[in-house]
């Protein structure tokens, strides 16, 4: 489980960065804080800050929500500096020999 995501490898990728924004935007105190105003367990942020959980997109939709801050403008304080996020081509096909009726 200790398996590195593509992501959190990126050079410019910066979760603490993103985090402590937010910490000062909503004025908050400490992680604890946060994760109750992202209403997200408390590991979830350690995770996080510690790079074994990418930021993923429904945590930026809630960091959104919370902040008012645009997606884009998370993603660069965040230091993604990818063109598009990719959906793999196998997700949202049916599986093989699976029948409508299944």
């Amino acid at each position: 489980m200790d398996q590195q995501h593509p992501q959190t490898s990126q050079t410019s990728y910066d979760p603490n960065h993103l985090l402590d924004m937010i910490l000062k935007r909503l004025k908050l105190k400490n992680d604890a804080a946060l994760s109750r105003a992202l209403e997200v367990a408390p590991p979830v942020i350690s995770k996080i800050r510690h790079r074994r959980l990418p930021v993923g997109a429904s945590m930026l939709i809630r960091m959104h929500e919370v902040t008012d801050l645009s997606v884009a403008e998370l993603r660069e304080m965040l230091g993604d500096r990818r063109g598009k996020y990719r959906i793999s081509a196998v997700q949202g096909k049916p599986k093989q020999g699976a029948s409508a009726g299944d």
